[in-house]
C-alpha cells in the first residue's frame, strides 16, 4: 500500500479546519501553497503544503492577521509559533502530534509528549491532548484524508505511553479481594480506551487482569476457576456486530455469570445509545472514561472505609 503524501484541498480543509474557498484565496491573493495541477486543473498538494498550512492556520487562529502572515520567512513563522505555544500549548501540542505522524517521526512525538509531562500529568495529556487527537484523526480516516499508515502510526505511539506508564505502576502494592479482568470482544481491536482503563485501576490500587484484544467469550471460563468473585471491564467499538450487545450480555450470562458471581462493565460506542438489559448479571453501561474514573474513585474511597 502506498503512503498518502499527495492531498485535495478538500483534505487540507479537513486537517486545518481552514475552508476550501478560503485556501483558495490565500493561494491565489498571498502566494502562501504551491499546488500542482493536474491535466484537468485540479489541485494537489504534498506535505510540505500541508505543514505549511497548519503553521499558517496556527498563527490565524492566535490572532494573526493573513496578510502579516504572508510576509513573514519560514524561520520566522517557526519562531513565533514557539513564542505562541506558550499561551496555546495544547494547540501546539496537537498541531506537533500531527506534523509528526505525517511524517512519521517519532523524535517529534517523543520530545513533544516529554515537554507535556513537564506540566501536566499523564491523565491530563491523555484527557486533553491525545483524545482529542485520536478523535479528529479518527474522522479523518474516516472521511478518507488519511492513509490508514497515518492512523495507525499515531495510535501505536500513544499505546506504547499509556503502556509505560501502566508499567510504573504495575508494581506497586494492591487492593485484595478486588479483581478485575480488561478484555475486548471478539474480533475487536480498538484497545487505546481499555489500556487506559486498565492504567487508571492499576494507579487507584486493583488488581487486574489484562487480556487485551480479540477474545472470545468462552475463554473467559479459565479466568473464573482462578476467581470466583470478578468484575469483567470490556470495550465495545465496533464489536460485537453480529448479535446485539443484548444478545452478547445474555451469552455472557449462560456461559460466565452461571458458573461464578461476575460482574460486566461496559464502555463504547456500541452501548451509548443502548438500554441496559434485565438479566441476573450485575451489568453497568458506563458512558465514558471520565465516568469509569469517579467510579473507580469511589470504589478506591469504599475500600478505604472499609477498612
Amino acid at each position: 500500500m502506498n503512503v498518502k503524501t499527495q492531498f485535495s484541498i478538500k483534505d487540507l480543509e479537513n486537517l486545518s479546519g481552514v475552508k476550501a474557498h478560503t485556501i483558495r484565496i490565500w493561494e491565489k491573493r498571498y502566494n502562501l501553497l504551491e499546488p500542482s495541477r493536474s491535466d484537468t486543473n485540479i489541485r494537489s498538494y504534498d506535505l510540505e503544503n500541508l505543514k505549511k498550512l497548519l503553521n499558517v492556520t496556527f498563527l490565524y487562529n492566535a490572532g494573526f492577521k493573513i496578510s502579516k502572515i504572508a510576509e513573514l520567512s519560514e524561520d520566522n513563522v517557526l519562531k513565533i509559533i514557539q513564542e505562541q505555544s506558550e499561551n496555546k500549548k495544547e494547540e501546539h501540542a496537537i498541531k506537533l502530534f500531527k506534523t509528526a505522524m505525517f511524517d512519521f517521526d517519532y523524535q517529534l512525538f517523543s520530545k513533544t509528549y516529554r515537554d507535556l509531562l513537564e506540566y501536566k500529568s499523564f491523565r491530563e495529556v491523555f484527557f486533553d491532548i491525545f483524545l482529542p487527537l485520536l478523535n479528529e484523526v479518527g474522522t479523518l480516516w474516516h472521511t478518507g484524508t488519511l492513509d490508514p499508515s497515518h492512523e495507525r502510526f499515531i495510535s501505536e505511539l500513544i499505546k506504547q505511553k499509556i503502556i509505560v506508564e501502566t508499567e510504573k505502576v504495575q508494581d506497586d502494592k494492591k487492593n485484595e479481594p478486588q479483581v478485575f479482568t480488561l478484555y475486548l470482544p471478539y474480533e475487536e481491536i480498538h484497545e487505546i480506551g481499555l489500556l487506559y482503563a486498565n492504567y487508571e485501576l492499576l494507579s487507584a490500587g486493583f488488581k487486574t487482569i489484562y487480556l487485551g484484544t480479540n477474545i472470545p467469550l468462552n475463554s473467559l471460563k479459565y479466568i473464573i476457576k482462578h476467581h470466583s468473585r470478578m468484575t469483567f471491564i470490556s470495550y465495545f467499538t465496533v464489536k460485537p456486530d453480529k448479535e446485539s450487545v443484548t444478545e452478547y450480555i445474555d451469552r455472557f450470562e449462560n456461559e460466565i455469570h452461571k458458573f461464578s458471581s461476575s460482574d460486566l462493565w461496559v464502555l463504547g460506542s456500541k452501548i451509548q445509545n443502548a438500554i441496559v438489559p434485565k438479566t441476573k448479571v450485575n451489568v453497568q453501561f458506563i458512558l465514558s472514561l471520565q465516568d469509569l474514573i469517579h467510579k473507580i474513585e469511589n470504589l478506591k474511597n469504599n475500600n478505604i472505609l472499609i477498612k
